[in-house]
């Protein structure tokens, strides 16, 4: 996986490109602002860019701006924005666009390399990758049920976890039940969300965004 961080702190920034080295993973280009991020993925091509949303000169949003230019230009790009709290417009307002390939995680969840690196691989493959606690300050500024109250608290968690990006296969290990238990969540999902099969539309992501309230 070729991968660009932009990350303004040199320490956290040098450490990732070290980290992901010793995963395998090649980091072409690792940049401490916006502008050289641009840059980077321009002459680059990579698979993934970690980004931190805030960024100089401001340190406001530079990184997020910079986030949705580089997915207007690039779709294919996968973009985990990296943040040291949790900023629910920023979130959202990436999600809105497409939540494949975005992922969006706290800087404290480096801590944990083997869930660092599998969220990056997922949003790299055009999967999603949140944070619970973005998903829960995601829910929580929600303004629209659509239909969520109906759901039932196992069916709530196993959307949450979808959420997070996960597949089927990982929501069973997470609330120790086989595979087909969660098919057939997912399945009451759909139907009290109102989410019928068509052939241009994916459930999957469209009931996220309804969880997420960024629809």
């Amino acid at each position: 996986m070729r991968v660009v961080i932009a990350e303004d702190a040199a320490i956290l920034r040098d450490g990732l490109a070290h980290l992901l080295g010793l995963r395998g993973h090649s980091v072409v280009a690792a940049v401490g602002d916006a502008a050289a991020l641009h840059a980077a993925v321009a002459e680059h091509g990579p698979d993934v860019a970690v980004v931190d949303i805030r960024m100089p000169p401001t340190h406001t949003d530079e990184g997020l701006h910079a986030a949705i230019e580089l997915r207007r230009v690039r779709p294919g790009l996968g973009i985990l924005l990296f943040s040291q709290y949790v900023e629910t417009r920023y979130a959202a307002e990436l999600l809105a666009g497409s939540p494949a390939g975005v992922g969006y995680l706290l800087k404290e969840r480096v801590s944990d390399l083997d869930d660092f690196v599998d969220a990056l691989n997922r949003v790299a493959a055009g999967g999603t990758a949140l944070d619970p606690e973005v998903v829960a300050h995601l829910l929580g500024a929600a303004r629209r049920d659509d239909g969520l109250t109906s759901l039932t608290p196992r069916e709530r968690e196993v959307l949450g976890l979808m959420a997070e990006g996960r597949t089927n296969a990982a929501i069973a290990a997470s609330l120790v039940v086989t595979e087909r238990a969660v098919e057939k969540h997912i399945a009451n999902i759909f139907t009290k969300l109102g989410l019928a099969p068509t052939g241009t539309d994916h459930r999957r992501v469209l009931a996220v965004l309804r969880y997420l309230g960024a629809s």
